[in-house]
């Protein structure tokens, strides 16, 4: 009989847990609003809760071996204790894993949520079978995964892959990070909406121009219909990706790059500008050997690495 596991992928917005077996099919998933007021308490009981209600759904002869937790938090690789969790800051500090192994009786295994989804997308998705892959994760912040050898770099303190705060503009946007010129400032959902607002006045004609403050949504979608100051946003952005990726390529030297998150839906409006800046930038041989492919998964690639993590951790 095929293992199965349970594995959440907790988000600022949204909670959602799934069943998982060993071939990677979704069993059960369960979806509910990540509750309003962040407390661990409120947190903890959520994931506790909808859990549970997973597991019951498996019924009594499909006990589950273990619980992977994808977060949007820096997290200490030593015992799974959330060091940073910008999104969700009352977590930063608790030990999320022993909490919900005290309560579920399982196993847990707490994985930053963009280290998720580079596993899950190596194992299902956009960069399966390839032994040396980054996966980026353009959302509401920039998040990074690695994977060299196979298996995920976490770094001695849990911290590698934070992609997102690659400096590209030393004098740049302050970032929450605490530094300035982040590539998060220029290639985010957040960063799309703050340049566009800034470059409302030198594009009086755009579309754009009449919204007080346009969503990353309504730029791309003027974009799409050749809107001069979208696309110019979208050539930032473009630009700004590729300064951090040639670095990260001379560096790393990878096979494939996965750009993955709801940013990546304006693919064709940013990537001629991320290439020039690789060709430009990075070493030749590596700069043409690395391939930038789209994330497959979608949502389901953090819960996917979740699991797939949990089952690793489970092996006897």
């Amino acid at each position: 009989m095929s293992r199965i596991v349970i594995a959440a992928d907790l988000g600022g917005t949204n909670l959602r847990i799934a069943a998982v077996d060993e071939q990677g099919n979704v069993v059960h998933r369960l979806r509910v609003p990540t509750p309003a007021s962040h407390s661990r308490a409120d947190i903890t009981a959520a994931i506790g809760d909808l859990a549970s209600q997973c597991m019951g759904m498996l019924g009594a002869d499909s006990r589950p071996s273990a619980f992977g937790v994808a977060a949007p938090a820096i997290v200490s690789s030593a015992d799974g204790t959330i060091f940073s969790s910008p999104n969700l800051p009352e977590l930063n500090g608790y030990d999320l894993a022993r909490e919900l192994k005290d309560r579920l009786g399982l196993p847990v295994m707490l994985e930053n949520d963009a280290n998720s989804a580079a596993v899950g997308e190596y194992w299902l998705g956009a960069s399966r079978g390839v032994m040396n892959s980054i996966c980026v994760t353009l959302g509401t912040g920039v998040g990074g995964g690695l994977i060299f050898d196979g298996k995920l770099m976490r770094g001695v303190d849990g911290t590698a892959g934070e992609v997102g705060h690659v400096t590209v503009e030393p004098d740049g946007y302050p970032c929450g990070c605490g530094s300035n010129g982040c590539v998060e400032q220029y290639a985010s959902a957040t960063a799309i909406k703050h340049i566009a607002t800034l470059l409302k006045a030198t594009y009086p004609d755009s579309e754009l121009a009449r919204i007080e403050h346009p969503s990353a949504v309504e730029v791309f979608e003027a974009g799409q219909r050749g809107d001069p100051l979208a696309l110019e946003v979208f050539r930032q952005v473009g630009t700004y990706l590729g300064i951090a990726l040639a670095g990260l390529i001379n560096v790393l030297n990878p096979e494939v790059i996965v750009i993955g998150g709801g940013v990546a839906a304006g693919w064709d409006l940013f990537i001629e500008h991320t290439h020039t800046q690789i060709k430009k930038r990075a070493f030749r041989q590596p700069g043409e050997r690395a391939k930038l492919v789209r994330a497959e998964l979608g949502d389901d690639a953090g819960i996917l690495g979740a699991a797939k993590l949990a089952l690793e951790s489970c092996k006897t």
